[in-house]
């Protein structure tokens, strides 16, 4: 089955979206051959301005239909006290609330960008999709990320090329209850290391500390920086560790 085919199937349908790659693509691809989509954008305090603004970058250069919903992710305890399965409860809370809307709203299809590479043992989050219904037409029609990322930079779309990202949430170490703060400071000290040049790298937790992971062939940026960002970091955090095993290609 084609992306075409899809929405041939599916016309009207609402669509999960993030402002990353798979969903920016399939957001486009609804807008070229559904014959009505929305695109759900859920505000939440796991998700930092960056991610918001391209997502309203993205659907205003396409002229879809962007709706925001706004959730207190905190208010849930099974999210909050950031257990081992975290992320299943954290999706069933996301995508069952942009179900509610999107059924109000008239859709009875909802979509994520879930696409052919990515490995159900590796997202636990795909549990709660299943159990909601949830489809994901990129991975129906066996869509790997690099033909998502060459077929967005075909479209022109500026997420071609944009870093894989997970929320952050995911900085946290597993029983370390999130708060407000600490998803305040991780937002802060990656935007930080953004405005320095960093591409594709984390500012992890560490018992008070920061642990940043950075891709190999940023190693000389991170040495040429290395006084300003401890200088920046050491102002929320106890230390700043270099985690030497790099985030991977």
């Amino acid at each position: 089955m084609t992306i075409e085919e899809f929405f041939q199937k599916y016309p009207r349908v609402a669509i999960a979206f993030s402002g990353g790659v798979d969903s920016a693509y399939l957001l486009y691809a609804a807008k070229k051959y559904a014959k009505e989509a929305a695109a759900y954008y859920v505000k939440s305090a796991f998700q930092p301005q960056f991610e918001f603004d391209d997502a309203k970058r993205l659907a205003k250069e396409l002229s879809a239909d962007m709706r925001i919903i706004h959730i207190d992710i905190l208010s849930d305890r099974q999210i909050a006290s950031n257990p081992k399965d975290r992320c299943y409860y954290c999706k069933k809370k996301i995508f069952s609330t942009i179900v509610e809307k999107a059924q109000k709203d008239g859709f009875e299809y909802l979509l994520d960008g879930t696409n052919a590479s990515d490995e159900e043992n590796d997202r636990p989050g795909m549990k709660a999709l299943a159990e909601l219904s949830v489809l994901s037409p990129l991975r129906m029609c066996g869509l790997t990320k690099d033909d998502i990322r060459v077929r967005s930079k075909e479209a022109g779309l500026f997420t071609w090329n944009k870093p894989s990202y997970a929320c952050l949430a995911t900085r946290t170490v597993t029983g370390e209850e999130i708060n407000e703060i600490l998803l305040s400071r991780t937002e802060r000290a990656e935007d930080f290391l953004t405005t320095l040049g960093f591409e594709d790298f984390r500012v992890r937790t560490l018992e008070g500390g920061a642990k940043i992971q950075i891709r190999e062939n940023q190693m000389e940026l991170l040495m040429k920086n290395r006084k300003k960002i401890l200088e920046v970091l050491l102002k929320d955090y106890k230390f700043v560790h270099m985690d030497l095993e790099v985030r991977g290609e």
